[in-house]
C-alpha cells in the first residue's frame, strides 16, 4: 500500500484497517512458529503498511 492511498483514507478508516493488520500480522507469526506459513516477506509488507499508518494517522487527526 502506497502513502498517497492511506493519505486518501478517513481517521476511522485507517484505524480499522490497521486492527486488520496488526490482527494479521498477529497470525502470520503464529502461523511462523507453527511452521504453516511460506511468504516469509510478507511480515516486512505488514509492518510497514502498520508504520505508514501511524505516521499518517496523527497528522489526519491534527487538522480536525
Amino acid at each position: 500500500m502506497k502513502a498517497s492511498d492511506v493519505r486518501k483514507k478517513s481517521a476511522a478508516e485507517l484505524e480499522k484497517l490497521l486492527g486488520e493488520l496488526q490482527a494479521e500480522l498477529r497470525e502470520f507469526r503464529f502461523g511462523m512458529s507453527g511452521g504453516r506459513t511460506k511468504n516469509v516477506k510478507k511480515a516486512r509488507t505488514l509492518r510497514a503498511d502498520i508504520a505508514r499508518i501511524k505516521t499518517i494517522l496523527p497528522q489526519l487527526n491534527a487538522t480536525k
